[in-house]
């Protein structure tokens, strides 16, 4: 397949700086913007997350529909699986009462089922392999429990470990740095590497919005979930349009 071909049949964008920059807004945002709703507007966790879901679906019909790669549209529906990730993670973890260490395991099993399923049925999870709707299903099924494993992780290491959020985005601030040198000083599997950080960057997300928005009292800045919602999704905006994003390109 020759570079103008594999341009218009992949669908996800190639893994670069700004990538992870990008990211990493979008996960502080999905917990802010996910608070906003639940908690500010009073709309609860779980009509929270049939809002966010709806969006999500329609987001991910765009994304697989779409002939090519489309920056906007793969950010949207990453911002909405962080969203729904969010409320979904909360709801289950307080409203059920299965609490953090309960549903972090519950998603910690989902998302590694998720990930060999996919690895049976199409033989790779590479992200570069991501160029079909069956792929894509798979892919976005397993970024979905990665973001809500996140939250419940991020609430799970603030609150119950007792780090508060600035311990917590510390520790999640150092794993990924160990991954990044994992990722040029060893032969670790990049793919390995790639979902680890994919993963860890949701909880990092969660306990810096936490930091943003929850009271003074309890170790935030109390900004308003509206504001730093608003601020984080004009920084994402501005870095799809002013940055180059193109689609990631099969090296196999």
């Amino acid at each position: 397949m020759n570079t103008e071909q594999q341009e218009i049949f992949s669908k996800v964008p190639e893994v670069t700086l700004v990538f992870w920059i990008i990211k990493i807004f979008a996960t502080t945002l999905g917990e802010t913007g996910g608070d906003a709703l639940s908690m500010s507007m009073n709309l609860g966790y779980l009509v929270s997350t049939g809002i966010f879901a709806a969006i999500f679906a329609v987001a991910v019909m765009v994304q697989i529909l779409a002939k090519r790669f489309h920056p906007l549209v793969y950010w949207t529906t990453i911002i909405a699986t962080t969203t729904v990730g969010t409320t979904l993670a909360d709801f289950t973890d307080r409203s059920l009462g299965i609490g953090y260490a309960g549903g972090t395991t519950i998603l910690f099993t989902l998302l590694v089922a998720s990930l060999m399923l996919w690895y049976r049925v199409l033989g790779s999870v590479a992200i570069d392999t991501v160029n079909s709707p069956k792929a894509e299903v798979f892919y976005w099924i397993t970024i979905m429990f990665s973001q809500t494993l996140g939250t419940a992780l991020g609430d799970w290491t603030a609150d119950t470990a007792d780090l508060g959020y600035s311990g917590g985005a510390a520790v999640f601030g150092t794993m990924l740095a160990v991954i990044a040198v994992a990722y040029y000083r060893t032969k670790i599997s990049h793919t390995v590497l790639f979902w680890a950080a994919f993963i860890l960057t949701r909880p990092l997300g969660a306990v810096v919005g936490d930091f943003l928005d929850k009271p003074i009292a309890k170790g935030g800045l109390a900004i308003s979930r509206y504001s730093a919602s608003v601020a984080l999704l004009a920084v994402i905006v501005l870095c799809i349009f002013i940055f180059s994003h193109k689609p990631a390109k099969r090296t196999h």
